[in-house]
């Protein structure tokens, strides 16, 4: 395996270009939630740790050059780490570790686009630890923190399946902040209905029919809650004001109504451009790439209608 990007986590750091403040009038961020502890012993939940853990040569080079991120705001820390997995292969449905167990995961020899930002994520909260707590049930338990609601797993339908049902509960729980509305969003005709459409693609809804109810319940109420974006039209006036590991979450359009497809990390490079950095389908480049401006990006597909805005605070 060619680990040659994990190289570019020395250089990196000081690249990073410094986006104007949103507003002399955001608030203070609210108060950091205390960091989980770690026990001795993850809780698999009756999986090998091989299965809940792919990728410990990566994670282990990244530890070696993660020094130079630590004490960086959390935001570029996330990006630094990103950076640092470019090249990464995408692979899709790497959560579906078992025909019937939800455990916490990760797999960092190939993510899409969801565990692209997450991993990046989760591994820079861990380096708020001190060294000595930087094994991979540290990554792990910022995983779960992240993934499901309130940050505990507790089977399959506690996962954040939808990525604004997901900024909303962490949010709620201090560890983001969602900017849509203040970046000018507006309201659009909710869609989520991916899941129940497409539940045979799902190995734990193929093996637990039972599990299909609860799923047609969670996407009825995420439909019933307000989606504020910013329409793709905008996000040239607004890339001014987001910051190097911003969570940009993309929305496309399903009929007459607007659902959330895709996401990736903002990326600022030393010529001031903001860029998209994502895991790419692999109908594009099929693995994770610091891509075109974000609006340009946006412009290029004809389906997507704008982002939503969320920026890590802890």
């Amino acid at each position: 395996m060619n680990h040659a990007p994990l190289r570019l986590l020395f250089f990196i750091v000081v690249g990073l270009a410094k986006a104007p403040a949103l507003s002399a009038a955001d608030p203070a961020p609210t108060a950091a939630p205390p960091a989980p502890t770690v026990p001795a012993e993850f809780d698999t939940h009756g999986l090998p740790f091989s299965t809940v853990f792919i990728g410990r040569d990566r994670f282990d080079q990244l530890v070696a050059r993660a020094e130079p991120a630590v004490g960086l705001p959390i935001g570029q820390r996330t990006a630094v780490i990103g950076r640092a997995l470019l090249g990464t292969p995408y692979r899709g449905f790497t959560l579906e570790i078992d025909d019937r167990i939800e455990a916490p995961s990760v797999n960092l020899n190939g993510l899409d686009c969801w565990t692209f930002f997450e991993a990046s994520l989760a591994f820079a909260r861990m380096l708020d630890e001190p060294r000595a707590n930087w094994p991979p049930q540290t990554m792990l338990k910022y995983i779960e923190l992240d993934r499901y609601r309130g940050g505990v797993c507790n089977g399959y339908l506690s996962r954040l399946h939808y990525l604004e049902d997901w900024a909303q509960d962490n949010e709620r729980r201090g560890l983001v902040r969602d900017l849509t509305r203040q970046l000018g969003g507006v309201r659009a005709p909710h869609s989520a209905v991916e899941m129940q459409r497409a539940w045979k693609g799902y190995r734990y809804m193929r093996h637990n029919p039972d599990l299909r109810a609860g799923i047609i319940a969670m996407e009825a109420r995420i439909a019933r809650t307000p989606l504020y974006y910013i329409p793709k039209s905008r996000v040239a006036a607004i890339e001014r004001q987001l910051q190097s590991g911003d969570i940009i979450s993309i929305c496309s359009r399903d009929g007459r109504e607007i659902g959330t497809s895709h996401v990736g990390l903002a990326y600022r490079t030393p010529d001031g451009v903001l860029r998209l950095m994502h895991a790419s389908h692999p109908r594009n480049s099929g693995k994770v790439v610091l891509d075109q401006r974000l609006s340009s990006y946006l412009n290029h597909f004809s389906t997507l209608a704008g982002i939503l805005v969320a920026r890590p605070l802890k």
